[in-house]
């Protein structure tokens, strides 16, 4: 399995380089290490407050890294006000969730312009996931 996804393939398939795609990405990746799952088909995956743009590209960045997607029926999106990833490992039965934290959160709002977001992009993507997510096992 490949480790992880380059920005580059990311944006060919997004079309834009953003955050919440970064994000998408970084955590699909930690939940898959820490979970120790099995990508594609070894885990589920509820995403909640991302119905809207820009925040519905996280899905995005979760479908390439998990490699759960709509047409499996392993990912699935709903209401919330806050973005929360629900994922659970298929095989037995860990979960884990994932949740910004809350000084991420307010940048990601005061983010200004599509130039800004993408700089700031970059930069997520080299955060260590401790840094950007508060992790909440259970199962």
């Amino acid at each position: 399995m490949k480790e992880k996804i380059t920005l580059k393939e990311a944006v060919r398939f997004h079309g834009h380089l953003g955050p919440y795609l970064v994000l998408g990405l970084l955590a699909g990746e930690a939940a898959l290490k820490r979970l120790n799952c099995r990508k594609f088909f070894g885990l589920e995956v509820k995403v909640r407050g991302a119905g809207e743009k820009p925040r519905s590209c996280l899905v995005d960045g979760l479908q390439l890294s998990t490699g759960a997607t709509y047409g499996k029926g392993n990912i699935e999106k709903l209401d919330g006000k806050k973005i929360s990833i629900a994922f659970r490992n298929r095989d037995n039965n860990k979960r884990l969730k994932i949740s910004l934290k809350e000084e991420l959160a307010r940048k990601l709002e005061g983010l200004k312009g599509h130039r800004d977001s993408e700089a700031f992009a970059g930069a997520l993507y080299r955060a260590k996931p401790q840094k950007i997510f508060n992790f909440t096992t259970g199962g």
